[in-house]
């Protein structure tokens, strides 16, 4: 039997058109046509043998083979970037103090450290996990070298990276009660995701109340699941128990998005914080493409 090689360019086409849910916006991201993609995706095919996607309504829509595939593609990639960067990153050491905000910390990071570290064994990451007023903070005072924060707080070096719809988050049964004030769950001030919750609230005339303050994302989720009230969020990272409320609930919408801020601590970076700045750049393309938009990194 003679064995299939498959492209990890074309392996690459395949996993970002079905992560940006459009294979011409994947032509824009790659730098090709759309008929180069096409054609790609037509080669993956006949090396599989099977069709991998399909039409559904205006869109296409992965088949039962190419679910298979994509989880397989995501995994060689993976692989193969993480070969790559190990080869560059060989004579690459030092220290990171990274800051990221409770969000992202509970969802993806381990696995990027995980992946950083088998890349870079020489380089030793110190990862502090706060709200993001208090990273920005520690970045303006040489603390930490890289910070990822939701909100414009203020700090030597930051560039925008991406913007997020805030959402409600609540339990599963939750609703409304009429004639009562809305029961919110947040953090203290300073607090974007509060300030905004309270903004939108006051905006449709609606009474609120702060039914519970806590200090970590962990405590403000414990308390939607006891059905306490509900809290503003984005979809990063939120417990499957729990639900994103729609207009349905009878909250109102909460605008503009929330912005997302990347916080560098030095004009030029080390190598070091260098390389793992990009693995966090690479990280968050792929996450805010399901939660968000990406912009284009300002440095």
């Amino acid at each position: 039997m003679q064995l299939t090689n498959l492209d990890m360019d074309v392996l690459r086409s395949f996993v970002t058109g079905t992560d940006l849910g459009s294979f011409a916006k994947a032509a824009e991201r790659l730098g090709r046509s759309q008929s180069a993609i096409s054609l790609q995706l037509k080669k993956l095919e006949e090396q599989v043998g099977e069709s991998l996607l399909r039409k559904e309504g205006r869109g296409l829509a992965l088949t039962a083979p190419g679910e298979i595939l994509l989880s397989y593609a995501r995994r060689l990639l993976e692989l193969n970037d993480e070969a790559i960067a190990a080869t560059r990153g060989v004579a690459v050491e030092g220290w990171v103090r990274l800051g990221l905000v409770q969000d992202f910390a509970e969802s993806w990071l381990p696995r990027l450290l995980g992946r950083f570290a088998r890349a870079h064994p020489q380089i030793k990451v110190d990862v502090r996990v706060e709200r993001g007023v208090h990273l920005a903070e520690a970045v303006e005072k040489g603390e930490l070298d890289l910070a990822l924060c939701w909100g414009n707080y203020p700090s030597p070096r930051r560039s925008k990276i991406g913007e997020v719809p805030l959402r409600w988050v609540g339990a599963a049964d939750f609703e409304l009660r009429a004639g009562e004030p809305v029961p919110l769950l947040a953090f203290k001030q300073p607090c974007t995701f509060r300030t905004r919750a309270i903004e939108a609230l006051d905006a449709a005339g609606m009474p609120w109340r702060i039914a519970f303050n806590s200090p970590s994302l962990a405590g403000l989720y414990a308390a939607v699941e006891a059905g306490l009230g509900v809290t503003p969020r984005t979809a990063e990272g939120i417990p499957s128990r729990l639900k994103m409320l729609d207009e349905t609930s009878g909250l109102p919408p909460m605008a503009p998005p929330i912005d997302l801020y990347l916080h560098v601590g030095e004009e030029t970076p080390s190598a070091a914080t260098q390389r793992l700045r990009e693995a966090l750049m690479e990280t968050l393309e792929s996450s805010l493409v399901s939660i968000g938009h990406a912009t284009k990194e300002r440095n």
